[in-house]
């Protein structure tokens, strides 16, 4: 049996201003602040001598390459992202960036945020475009009945409101 599995694939490309903005914020942060910090306090314990029992030295080194591939992983990353600022030209329909309002079939009513998978935040309402959730809300219409598959089963929503722009619904 053969280890090689293919490589995941990447998320949508897509980010909000407000997504973006917050990833060039955390690589100016881990690049100007915390990277020069760690550095200055690796030097210190290095230069306290052997560096096999120095705990400083070798926390230090381990929170080095967390940050350097943390910076890595968000310069890649922004590099091919398209920022997506602009309405759809059908507000009618859901696209990225919309407030969207469903009802399940008991009449409990959610409102979420359709974005990238770079920026989702259930404690904010911020669903990724790539959930399954997500995934069967893009390009519907208003009234729409959407069936979500799910481990624990089929769940049927109803789509009640979409907004661009501020946060409107009830949730």
């Amino acid at each position: 049996m053969s280890r090689f599995r293919l490589p995941d694939r990447p998320g949508s490309q897509y980010i909000t201003a407000q997504g973006a903005a917050r990833l060039r914020a955390e690589l100016e942060q881990l690049w100007s602040v915390e990277r020069p910090a760690v550095t200055q306090a690796v030097s210190e314990a290095a230069a306290l001598g052997d560096r096999s029992e120095n705990a400083e030295y070798i926390y230090g080194k381990r929170r080095l390459r967390e940050i350097d591939s943390r910076v890595r992983f968000l310069r890649k990353r922004l590099e091919g992202m398209v920022v997506v600022d602009q309405p759809p030209s059908d507000p009618g329909r859901v696209f990225f960036g919309a407030w969207v309002s469903v009802e399940d079939e008991s009449g409990a009513r959610s409102t979420y945020r359709i974005v990238g998978p770079d920026e989702f935040d259930m404690e904010r309402d911020y669903i990724s475009m790539d959930s399954p959730l997500g995934k069967v809300l893009l390009g519907k219409a208003l009234d729409a009945e959407v069936t979500v598959r799910l481990p624990a089963g089929a769940k049927q929503y109803v789509i009640v409101d979409i907004c661009y722009g501020a946060r409107r619904g009830a949730k």
